[in-house]
C-alpha cells in the first residue's frame, strides 16, 4: 500500500468509520439542549470555538514555537472533543447530557469553522515558507469524514436503536486503539522533529491542556452554572479530538510534521480531564457529607 492510498483513502476511511460510531451515540434530543438549556451550551461553544483557539495562538507566540508545532496546535484547537470527553464526563459524574450535546453541536459547527482557523494559522505562521492548503478541499473532506458519517450513525440509532447501543462500545474502543496506533506511527516517523522540539511541544501541550481545562471551569463559574456543568465545560474544552487533528495534518495538508503537536496533546490531554474527575468526585463526597 503506497503512501497516497494510506493517507488519502485508508486513514480518512477509518476516521469516518469512527465518526459513524460517534453518531450511534447521538439522538435528535441531544441538539435540543441548546433550546431548553441554552446558557451552558452557549458558554461551552464560546470556550471551544473562540477562547481555546485564542489561547493556543497566544501560547504559540509566547513560546516562539517552531512553525510546524504552532500550526499543529492550532489545528488541534480547531478540533473540539468527541466521545472521549463524553466518557470522562460520565466517569466524573458531570453533566453527560450537556457533554453529548456539545459534542453533537460542535461536530456540525466545526465543519465550517475549522478550515478557516487552519487557513489563518498557516497564513500567519508559515509566511517565509508557505504551506499549501485548500479551504474548499478541507471543508469537503470534513463533511465526508465527519458530518456525513455522524448523520448516518444518528439515522441508524433512530431506526435500529438496539444495534446502535450494542455496537457503540466497539466503535469507542476502535477510536482509542486507532488514536494510539497513529500516535506511535507519528512518533516513529517524526522522531527527529520530536526529539529536537520535545521540551517545547511537551510544555506547550501541557500548559494548553491545563489552561484550557481551568478556563472551561472558569467560564462555568462566571456563568454561575452548577458545579457539574463547570466540570463538564472543563472536560469538553480541555479534551480535543486529536485524532481528527492528526488526520487533517496527514491526509488533507499532507504534512506529517504538523501532526506532532496533536499527537503529544493526544497523550497529555488526559491529565486535565483526570484531574477534574478526581476534583468532582471529591467535591461530590464533601457535599454529600455536608448535607448529611
Amino acid at each position: 500500500m503506497d503512501g497516497s492510498i494510506l493517507t488519502e483513502v485508508f486513514l480518512p476511511a477509518i476516521l469516518a468509520f469512527i465518526m459513524f460510531g460517534m453518531g450511534l451515540t447521538l439522538t435528535p434530543r441531544d441538539f435540543t439542549q441548546l433550546v431548553f438549556a441554552p446558557k451552558p451550551v452557549l458558554l461551552g461553544l464560546f470556550g471551544q470555538i473562540i477562547l481555546l483557539p485564542i489561547m493556543a495562538f497566544m501560547l504559540a507566540l509566547n513560546f516562539n514555537a517552531p512553525t510546524y508545532i504552532a500550526i499543529g496546535m492550532m489545528i488541534l484547537a480547531a478540533c473540539p472533543g468527541g466521545t472521549t470527553s463524553n466518557l470522562f464526563s460520565h466517569i466524573a459524574k458531570a453533566n453527560l447530557a450537556l457533554s453529548v450535546s456539545l459534542t453533537a453541536i460542535t461536530t456540525i459547527i466545526c465543519v465550517f469553522t475549522t478550515p478557516f482557523l487552519i487557513k489563518f494559522a498557516i497564513a500567519y505562521f508559515s509566511v517565509d515558507n508557505p504551506i499549501e492548503f485548500s479551504l474548499l478541499q478541507t471543508s469537503l473532506g470534513l463533511i465526508a469524514i465527519s458530518l456525513l458519517p455522524v448523520s448516518i450513525g444518528m439515522v441508524v440509532r433512530y431506526f435500529i436503536p438496539n444495534f446502535a447501543l450494542r455496537t457503540e462500545p466497539i466503535f469507542r474502543h476502535l477510536a482509542m486503539t486507532f488514536m494510539i496506533v497513529i500516535i506511535i506511527a507519528i512518533c516513529i516517523k517524526e522522531r527527529n522533529n520530536l526529539a529536537d522540539a520535545f521540551p517545547t511541544v511537551f510544555l506547550y501541550a501541557l500548559l494548553l491542556n491545563v489552561v484550557a481545562t481551568l478556563m472551561g471551569v472558569a467560564v462555568g463559574k462566571l456563568g454561575k452554572l452548577h458545579r457539574r456543568d463547570e466540570t463538564t465545560l472543563g472536560i469538553e474544552i480541555g479534551t480535543q479530538n486529536s485524532t481528527m487533528a492528526m488526520l487533517i495534518a496527514i491526509s488533507f495538508i499532507q504534512d506529517p510534521a504538523l501532526s506532532v503537536a496533536p499527537a503529544v496533546y493526544g497523550i497529555i490531554m488526559y491529565i486535565g480531564a483526570t484531574g477534574l474527575v478526581f476534583y468532582n468526585q471529591l467535591a461530590t463526597k464533601t457535599g454529600d457529607s455536608t448535607d448529611s
